[in-house]
């Protein structure tokens, strides 16, 4: 089978959050099961050097306001297929916003092209290359299937992968013409969306099948408290909706061989643990002490719940916890992580920003992961701190239920717990699984052993590589039969 994937980001080339991680290593996994996989993501500044040792291999005279080009590349084990069109993307600092903090004014333009070329590779393809199947990411690519719709001749199926449907991508009816977009797409059946266009809700009404990134989640849609307004039309195309837990890759992401650890270790030998322990607290001004070490790595949002994280944290503090925050987000939120580093000195340490290396030291340092989200599409935090022995805390919502087993009673006996989860969302109980993990932080022996279970627990993408497949065969197949 021939696959492109169509997305915004792909890691270690551009990061802005999970979802560069995803398009950077589910590729790989497909390949090893045979699949023939390029991957279409624009070509802003950051990749200029990856542009240069590339090969032009499809041309555009005017996308939406200036020329083009597809350039093709082999890197980091990828066939990165790379967007330029420096009217569009060769702009600084973040690849969403501009310097206001505020989305570029031409997203819609930006990522049309985006959806536009992938349309484009699917009809004429790459030299001798065409793709059977187009998996669409996010809204960014959202449009693949309504450009296809717009072509002449043969066209691949589109699947459309959520990984978080917050995001829809919402632009007005205005800018139809711009984006090349026919008046008869202009329906509820086709991009419109409330009398806007919409990216995300037109890959879902347009596409063969959808996918999202954990079955819990996939269930949650469905619901109006989930759906965010396209609950209907996903209840509508529930038979076509899968569920599929994102995984993680093991080779970036290892405790054994990680450079950016002070110590490897693994679940045969934790020793090295402490090490890292030493180094985050050293980091982060925090003081030694007998009690877990929490941490945050996440964007400061409301929806990842840390306003809740705050409310609790002199509970936290009182049992003896402390707590590395590595992020950024909301300024409020920014601002009172910050004052709380002030006001718990040596107990609470934050650092505003992302740092890759950083990330993986306090994976490694840290006792507890604390991810409280109202909502988690999937989440891969929870699964780096399973597999560094980490133990997540957790909402019981999306991928985060799916992948925390909690440690009750009954998860204790049979010795399956790998972590805690609570419900309801809210910070009284949040601030009960912070109590439940300074308890089983207090017996070592049980915790040490929870560590080496979550060390041990399935992470990686098998699994989830042959579930998309089935995915891509059966969209495959519903063209042809």
């Amino acid at each position: 089978m021939k696959l492109l994937f169509v997305a915004s980001e792909c890691a270690p080339f551009i990061k802005t959050g999970g979802l560069a991680d995803v398009i950077g290593a589910v590729p790989k996994a497909l390949a090893e099961q045979g699949v023939s996989i390029k991957v279409l993501i624009p070509a802003y500044p950051a990749l200029a050097g990856l542009v240069a040792k590339g090969k032009s291999v499809m041309s555009f005279v005017d996308l939406f306001g200036g020329p083009a080009r597809i350039v093709a590349v082999q890197a980091e084990g990828l066939d990165m297929l790379l967007l330029e069109a420096g009217h569009l993307f060769d702009r600084p600092g973040n690849i969403y916003l501009g310097p206001n903090g505020q989305d570029w004014p031409d997203n819609d333009l930006r990522f049309g092209a985006l959806s536009y070329a992938g349309a484009r590779i699917g009809t004429r393809g790459i030299e001798d290359w065409v793709p059977d199947v187009i998996n669409a990411h996010d809204w960014q690519a959202g449009l693949v299937p309504a450009y296809l719709q717009l072509s002449e001749g043969p066209k691949p199926p589109v699947v459309m992968t959520i990984h978080n449907i917050a995001f829809q991508g919402l632009f007005e009816s205005t800018r139809l013409a711009a984006l090349g977009l026919q008046a008869e797409l202009f329906t509820s059946e086709g991009v419109e969306y409330f009398g806007k266009i919409g990216f995300l809700k037109a890959g879902l009404a347009l596409s063969e099948k959808i996918t999202t990134v954990s079955p819990t989640y996939a269930a949650e849609l469905l619901t109006p408290d989930f759906g965010m307004g396209l609950d209907g039309l996903l209840r509508n195309r529930q038979a076509d909706l899968s569920g599929i837990l994102n995984g993680i890759d093991l080779d970036i992401w290892s405790p054994e061989t990680d450079a950016n650890l002070v110590a490897n270790y693994s679940a045969r030998s934790i020793k090295g643990k402490a090490k890292n322990r030493a180094e985050v607290e050293a980091r982060f001004g925090l003081t030694a002490g007998d009690g877990p070490l929490f941490c945050v790595i996440s964007r400061l949002t409301f929806q990842k719940g840390l306003d809740m994280l705050l409310d609790r944290l002199p509970h936290l503090v009182s049992l003896g916890g402390r707590l590395a925050v590595l992020g950024s987000g909301e300024p409020a939120l920014e601002r009172a992580f910050i004052d709380a580093s002030n006001r718990y000195a040596g107990s609470v340490g934050t650092k505003i920003g992302y740092d890759e290396a950083l990330s993986h030291l306090i994976q490694a340092g840290s006792d507890a992961i604390v991810i409280p989200s109202r909502f988690e599409p999937c989440g891969l935090t929870q699964l780096y701190g399973l597999r560094y022995g980490t133990l997540p805390v957790v909402a019981r919502t999306g991928g985060l239920a799916d992948t925390v087993i909690d440690a009750n009673e009954a998860a204790m006996l049979a010795d399956c717990a790998t972590g805690i989860q609570f419900a309801p969302i809210n910070a009284t109980m949040l601030g009960n699984a912070i109590s439940r993990a300074c308890t089983l932080f207090a017996n070592q022996k049980a915790w040490a052993a929870m560590m080496r279970r979550a060390m041990r627990h399935p992470v990686g993408w098998d699994l989830s590589a042959a579930a998309y497949l089935d995915v891509y065969r059966a969209a495959r197949d519903s063209r042809t039969s």
